[in-house]
């Protein structure tokens, strides 16, 4: 289910203007700094899986780019207009999926869809009708008594219905057997490929991500550790083992840059490379060796 944007997707959105930017986030809880001066741009049409170990900042870094958490320095412009004094037509480019469900339990579906239809001047009923019978919610029962699985489904179809242009989705599936992933991710490489949405997914789901994932960035430290593009990255990054010296001997050898480097035991490090594209195939001086999403996970995030 790997999705691959046309050409002509990716050739308009060259000289587009950038979906989202962030300069310098600053964000503390307490004496505790979560987001440390961090940089970030999303350009439209990408679908970016965040990544980052559980209290990360993740759901931070999305609330704050979307203005549901105030900073205590830095900017966020979406769609060029400032985060905190979003005209109400760009915030009707937005759609939102957050990590725990905020659904109004005493309305039905019908009527929790037709309230937030009242804001958004577009709005895809016929989506909306084919996801609520092909997804098998009841649209007369009260939310509350939706399975959690359910109310996650719902809570999806209120995010994709009027069309967003920025989708932000922060664990989205938690809730959902395997079945119900796939058929959500489905609808989100429909959505990303007919509209050319960007999409933001933060999600500790690897395999999930590598089916739909285009980029991957890496929160670490309160900043963006690396983002690229997943294939790229899998493409030219590897793992070596050796002394320091050897390591940054054989980066000056075959033009490489170090990501990350891990003590290990006595002298030796665990160093992840990148390398010039086709350089990776390789192997001379230190044996290199092919890294998977999760590795890349472990060493990065």
């Amino acid at each position: 289910m790997t999705a691959t944007p046309p050409a002509s997707v990716a050739n308009a959105h060259v000289a587009a203007r950038p979906t989202a930017t962030m300069r310098g986030l600053n964000l503390a809880y307490g004496k505790k700094p979560v987001l440390k001066g961090l940089d970030w741009q999303l350009q439209p049409g990408q679908v970016i899986g965040l990544l980052g170990r559980n209290g990360a900042g993740k759901t931070t870094l999305l609330e704050a780019m979307l203005g549901l958490r105030d900073l205590h320095g830095g900017t966020v412009e979406l769609f060029g207009e400032s985060g905190p004094q979003l005209s109400d037509g760009t915030r009707a480019r937005i759609g939102y999926v957050p990590q725990r469900s905020d659904l109004f339990e005493g309305f039905t579906a019908n009527e929790l869809l037709a309230y937030f239809r009242s804001f958004y001047p577009r709005w895809n009923t016929s989506k909306v009708d084919g996801l609520l019978s092909r997804w098998d919610i009841a649209r007369d029962q009260p939310i509350a008594r939706l399975s959690g699985g359910q109310q996650q489904r719902l809570s999806i179809i209120r995010a994709l219905a009027h069309e967003p242009d920025l989708l932000v989705l922060d664990e989205p599936v938690s809730s959902l057997d395997p079945a119900g992933r796939r058929e959500f991710l489905r609808e989100l490489v429909d959505q990303v490929l007919d509209r050319g949405t960007t999409v933001v997914l933060s999600t500790h789901i690897l395999s999930d991500l590598e089916r739909v994932a285009f980029n991957v960035a890496f929160l670490r430290d309160g900043r963006i550790a690396v983002q690229a593009p997943l294939d790229e990255l899998l493409d030219t990054t590897r793992q070596v083992t050796g002394t320091r010296e050897q390591v940054d001997a054989f980066c000056v050898q075959r033009n490489a840059q170090v990501l990350q480097r891990r003590a290990l035991g006595g002298d030796q490090e665990l160093a992840l490379l990148t390398l010039p594209s086709g350089a990776a195939a390789e192997d001379d001086g230190l044996p290199l060796q092919a890294v998977n999403l999760e590795e890349l996970f472990m060493e990065l995030a």
